[in-house]
């Protein structure tokens, strides 16, 4: 198979936004961008602002998870460190997002937030699944793989 006719997955990258090809036939837990040359799997979710968030939604060819959450809501800052967690289980099959729904209330109001913290489960640039409050990072786990499942 030629280099022009491997099949790829877009991944973008969390540090830099661009998009990057990366082979189906390599292990994407081991990438780096093309541009910023930095890991595009980290064991860290990445901040996006609506920018990033976009450029994600419209680009990845894997699954995203966002935690929409504010900064003065005790039960998000409750449950970062189990969303932190949670990456180390599901990086690189999901691409986790962090987005504070008080610097983008565009964002919010789009995917439907209605209480944070909340869960958005996007593939392919449309919303699959969606679940309200805090969570440990097991039952974070076991809900994106069992929405993935019944994908």
């Amino acid at each position: 198979m030629t280099a022009a006719t491997r099949a790829t997955r877009q991944i973008v990258c969390p540090h830099c936004t661009k998009t990057n090809r990366v082979p189906v036939d390599r292990p994407m837990s081991a990438a780096r961008c093309g541009a910023c040359h930095r890991p595009l799997f980290d064991g860290h979710p990445a901040a996006v602002d609506a920018a990033a968030f976009d450029r994600h939604r419209r680009n990845n060819d894997i699954p995203i998870l966002v935690d929409v959450w504010a900064p003065w809501c005790g039960p998000c800052r409750a449950m970062a460190p189990m969303f932190e967690r949670a990456v180390t289980e599901l990086e690189p099959d999901v691409r986790l997002l962090k987005l504070n729904s008080d610097e983008e209330p565009r964002i919010a109001a789009e995917l439907g937030v209605r209480g944070i913290p909340a869960l958005f489960l996007i593939h392919r640039g449309r919303v699959v699944a969606q679940s309200a409050g805090a969570q440990e990072a097991s039952r974070i786990v076991a809900w994106v793989r069992a929405q993935m499942a019944s994908a």
